[in-house]
């Protein structure tokens, strides 16, 4: 066996430790969503005040996660990785032993604490650990462990906290962890070229406009995706007149479509980065208007969800991969609060869409909101493409330095 199959074996194993521990952490986020009337009913809560508690942790997400970030600044990135994982079991085990709701809301925002660091520290490592024209495609290898938890994980979690009890769920997804931090620390290389976090340089890499251009890009697509998808179940249930079960297979068939959405992202990202996000949001504006027709008849609403999840997650790699990018002298922070911005969106997109079905705008007219929100991302994406432009004749170059092999 010679060297470079050697090295391929070593960067595979690592890829997979962090997808493991993507699939807990995705796992963790979502399958609550399944539980929440088990838990409304065992801590004597309504359903909207446990609903509360999805609504708290992507909020914690998007504002706890670059503290979190900062605590672990003086470590090296295996080190940091490896006591997130730990901050995410201990998240875990005190959901399972939580006994009231107040207990478990601290809970969850200890588990959403470790979520953006992870996933941001850990898109960091994936993209230095490989050549730099497969930073793309390690990104996405890493996050189809959040891609492949809505398709495994999440209707797994909610039959057995249906069968046993919603803690047991949990107890499961902290094993889940368990596993997780073994595969870190048996298959993290021991030298991760990337330098621990300097504060001061990481602050100043976060005012870079294009930085924030980008994450301003990641709240509208979460918010685009999220300002429909909150409310799919009463859209296909009410507007496609979908029993239950039948919807279940749908949100089945979603998980799949945004399985192979990340991974071709991840590919299409390493080709061109930037055409890759416009010509996603290109087609995804028009999907979108179309599903306001398609909504209503069951095969179509199925077939068009099924496109839209592959078009909205072929979004999060480049996204993520242009935000390393831009860092790359303080990519840590960076890449961290670009996953609290995807939260942030998550949370503004189903608040915009709640707020308007209140207002009285009925669920099949949702579609019009979320294509506008991609417009709109769009839009911002030509701007940085004209800004890249302007860098690239002035002669000044955008791209990072060449990431080193293991």
């Amino acid at each position: 066996m010679n060297n470079q199959t050697t090295n391929n074996q070593a960067i595979l194993r690592a890829l997979v430790a962090l997808a493991i521990g993507s699939f807990g952490i995705g796992t963790s986020e979502f399958v609550i969503m399944g539980l929440l009337p088990d838990i409304a009913s065992d801590l004597n809560v309504t359903i909207p005040e446990a609903g509360i508690l999805v609504s708290a942790y992507a909020l914690s997400v998007a504002f706890g996660s670059p503290f979190l970030a900062i605590a672990t600044a003086r470590l090296d990135r295996r080190k940091a990785m490896l006591a997130l994982a730990a901050v995410f079991i201990l998240g875990n085990v005190l959901c399972a032993l939580s006994p009231d709701y107040g207990l478990l809301m601290v809970a969850r925002i200890v588990t959403a604490l470790c979520h953006g660091a992870f996933f941001g520290i850990g898109a960091v490592v994936a993209a230095a650990i490989v050549p730099p024209e497969k930073k793309g495609q390690a990104i996405a290898m890493m996050f189809a462990g959040l891609t492949l938890a809505n398709v495994l994980g999440v209707p797994f979690g909610t039959a057995l906290g249906e069968t046993l009890n919603w803690r047991e769920t949990f107890w499961c997804v902290a094993v889940i962890g368990i596993i997780a931090i073994i595969a870190l620390a048996a298959w993290l290389p021991r030298a991760i070229p990337v330098a621990p976090m300097q504060l001061s340089r990481e602050a100043r890499a976060l005012a870079r406009p294009k930085i924030l251009l980008c994450m301003a890009i990641s709240v509208l697509a979460s918010a685009s995706l999220f300002s429909v998808f909150t409310y799919i179940a009463p859209i296909l249930e009410n507007v496609a007149g979908m029993p239950q079960h039948q919807v279940t297979l749908v949100l089945f068939l979603f998980g799949i479509g945004v399985t192979c959405g990340n991974f071709l992202g991840g590919r299409l990202g390493d080709w061109k980065l930037i055409p890759t996000i416009l010509a996603t949001l290109a087609l995804l504006i028009p999907l979108l208007c179309l599903f306001r027709y398609t909504s209503a008849e069951p095969l179509p609403a199925a077939a068009t969800i099924f496109i839209w999840g592959v078009l909205a997650f072929a979004l999060v790699p480049p996204l993520q991969m242009r935000i390393v990018n831009d860092a790359y002298d303080a990519p840590n922070l960076a890449s961290t609060i670009n996953q609290g911005a995807f939260n942030f969106g998550n949370a503004i997109g189903a608040w915009i869409g709640g707020t308007l079905l209140t207002q009285g705008l009925a669920y099949e007219q949702l579609p019009w909101i979320s294509a506008i929100l991609a417009f709109v991302a769009a839009v911002l994406t030509l701007i940085l493409h004209r800004m890249d432009k302007g860098t690239l004749a002035a002669g000044v170059s955008c791209a990072e330095p060449v990431a080193l092999r293991l």
